[in-house]
């Protein structure tokens, strides 16, 4: 391991710059990247001093396929993102960790004390806590460690900031102890434990798993317990394309019974044709069943189990297309995808507030200004928060001057996919 100041003059004097550009991928962001790492390294030396340090990486995520399939147990496609958190740690002799996150109060765990605790829930205690325990009881090595951690992950942008804290806690983990032989898929595994039962969120898997194995990854959760992970390629600088997330400032406020409402209707009209879950009820069954269905459960719950069985099927075809390099039919598969989100899903606006519709909004004017530029659709869970848009670089300028003029300047922030899950990047 190398100490601060030797990171710190490599950093200054660009040595670096090749393994940052592998990273995130943006020249124009090169600048940002090399003083955000000195930056970091300097906060560290304040609160640990000097010495040999490891640094590590864990990014955000964006949903591409799959809208609100993942607890029926369908499938999706996600993507990690050039937006991470990065850790500068270094082990401790002592069976302790210590992590300060920018801008908090240093947290401290004992190993010897990881036992879930109800005081502790929703805290990001609980998140470390948890990991560390997952990782134990996977057989894995634990052992202390002090870090400092800064990420530029959105908060509230559906880009999964809890997702890239909990690999970036394994990912240390794995590397200061386990020699980076944890694999991707375990960390994914043990931050949803950590999530569900130590912070008490309960989670899919689908935010972990694609900021752990990094790039493109299909995930079909037919067997929630062994779900079938497949890495997909896709090089958007290659095909001239930008992806834009734009917060379109929506409030979250008392959305927590829309978003329960979606899993509840999709189980209700599983009900009523004998299963639990929607997993395995085709389209044709829906459509034979359609009064019943309709009489028992009422429409919306219908047209959203719609949406579930032919979301899947967009989702194999967003795969099909990006393996056989036909990015044109993965847009418009894209696109199909956000049309159902908006027409039978009904996750683009609340029916409680009809007046406030930003993700609308922000549809409509990407498909004002985009044309034939590239597609746009909702974002993650939606009712309010953010939209997905690919975009040819070209139209990008033009795009984000657009949404942040409607949503406010820095609204739209430009990302690319990047190949790299949770690593250790010196």
């Amino acid at each position: 391991m190398k100490t601060t100041g030797e990171i710190k003059n490599l950093l200054q004097n660009r040595e670096l710059d090749s393994t940052l550009m592998d990273i995130y991928l943006d020249e124009s962001r090169l600048d940002y990247q090399r003083q955000r790492y000195i930056d970091a390294l300097t906060r560290y030396e304040e609160l640990y001093e000097t010495g040999e340090i490891a640094i590590f990486s864990a990014p955000g995520r964006s949903e591409i396929g799959g809208n609100h399939t993942d607890h029926q147990h369908g499938e999706v496609l996600a993507a990690s993102i050039n937006l991470d958190a990065i850790a500068i740690t270094a082990p401790l002799a002592e069976p302790v960790v210590r992590v300060v996150s920018d801008g908090y109060d240093m947290i401290t765990v004992f190993l010897d004390d990881l036992e879930v605790k109800e005081e502790l829930k929703g805290t990001t205690d609980s998140l470390i806590r948890g990991v560390l325990e997952g990782i134990k009881n996977h057989g894995g090595k634990i052992g202390g460690f002090q870090a400092y951690v800064t990420s530029d992950v959105l908060i509230g942008a559906g880009l999964s900031s809890s997702a890239a804290f909990e690999t970036i806690i394994g990912t240390i983990v794995s590397g200061l102890y386990n020699e980076m032989k944890l694999s991707p898929v375990d960390i994914a595994i043990i931050g949803q434990y950590a999530e569900n039962v130590h912070f008490g969120k309960p989670s899919g898997l689908m935010d972990q798993m694609a900021s752990s194995v990094g790039n493109l990854v299909h995930i079909d959760f037919a067997d929630v317990a062994h779900p079938v992970i497949e890495n997909v390629s896709c090089d958007l600088v290659k095909y001239g394309y930008s992806l834009c997330i734009t917060d379109t400032k929506g409030s979250h406020a008392d959305l927590t019974p829309d978003y329960a409402a979606v899993p509840a209707e999709m189980r209700a009209v599983a009900a009523v044709l004998g299963q639990e879950l929607l997993h395995g009820i085709t389209l044709e069954q829906l459509l034979s069943h359609a009064a019943e269905i309709r009489e028992k459960t009422g429409d919306r719950a219908y047209l959203r189990a719609i949406h579930f069985v032919t979301e899947n099927v967009r989702v194999q075809k967003e795969v099909a297309a990006l393996q056989a390099e036909d990015f044109d039919a993965f847009l418009a598969a894209v696109k199909a995808s956000g049309d159902s989100s908006f027409k039978y899903l009904q996750n683009v606006y609340t029916s409680h507030d009809i007046t406030h519709q930003n993700v609308s909004v922000a549809l409509a004017v990407s498909d004002a200004i985009l044309g034939s530029n590239g597609v746009s659709r909702v974002h993650g869970g939606g009712f309010a928060g953010t939209i997905q848009a690919f975009v040819k670089n070209e139209a990008v300028a033009e795009y984000k001057a657009a949404l942040d003029g409607v949503f406010g300047e820095g609204a739209c922030s430009v990302l690319m996919i990047r190949k790299y899950g949770g690593m250790q990047v010196l």
